[in-house]
């Protein structure tokens, strides 16, 4: 096994943070590896916004649910999925207008989501490390309107980054007969890959730091898709221009 490798697999979300800042150049460093990231068509419809005013990150972290670590943490990165430049960058040739197509939403979201993970883990190579906040999408007119977000816009989700201040048990994940599949999809794989899970996770939340929950993989599932989050995405989406057809 290789570090990079190694590296990969000792992944862990940091929710505790040092006040120590975050050198320049590691900085740099680290955007620039979530640019070197795979993009459709060479597109790069992404962005990312620094967050490092302790006011908005406190404002920031109350929008997301009232999730300290966004407010405690060095940056917070707000990784977007962006269309807008594209428009600028049309203009030269006459300009063009945004495909109201769900591929051209899909391709920048996916834009963003592999920028951002090639981010954290040229962070972990670096000593830092992070946790991924989808609670941007709770109040996500308001955390556009903070940003100074503009149409054709949105935010995937947030990043805390900055150096440990804590060392988490890691979480166990799914088999990996559960995930890989060969020639195409199978479900016999999974069938009992998903109780010896149950049992694996009902011991990590038994006797993981602050824990004691006795639950499983499939109650926690089950209890998550019976509740409609966010259903105020779409027209959050309509409204900034991502008509999707």
């Amino acid at each position: 096994m290789n570090e990079t490798i190694a590296l990969l697999n000792r992944h862990r979300s940091i929710r505790k943070f040092k006040a120590d800042p975050i050198p320049e150049d590691r900085f740099t460093a680290i955007i620039q590896s979530a640019q070197r990231a795979p993009t459709s068509s060479n597109m790069q419809a992404y962005s990312v916004i620094a967050v490092t005013d302790s006011d908005k990150k406190k404002t920031l972290a109350e929008l997301a649910g009232n999730q300290a670590y966004v407010a405690e943490c060095p940056v917070f990165l707000v990784w977007c999925a962006d269309l807008y430049r594209l428009k600028a960058a049309c203009e030269p040739e006459g300009g063009a207008d945004i495909p109201a197509s769900t591929e051209i939403f899909i391709i920048a979201t996916v834009d963003a989501a592999l920028a951002a993970q090639n981010a954290a883990i040229a962070a972990e190579s670096l000593g830092l490390g992070t946790v991924f906040i989808g609670g941007i999408r709770n109040n996500p007119q308001q955390v556009s309107d903070l940003l100074g977000l503009p149409e054709l816009v949105y935010p995937v989700f947030g990043m805390c980054l900055g150096y440990p201040d804590e060392e988490p048990t890691q979480r166990p994940r799914l088999p990996m007969r559960a995930v890989l599949h060969y020639n195409g999809y199978s479900d016999h794989a999974y069938r009992d890959s998903i109780a010896e899970y149950n049992e694996q996770l009902r011991h990590y939340m038994l006797t993981r730091k602050g824990g004691g929950r006795d639950t499983t993989w499939s109650k926690e599932m089950a209890a998550r898709l019976r509740t409609n989050r966010r259903l105020h995405m779409k027209s959050f989406l309509a409204n900034r221009g991502f008509f999707l057809e």
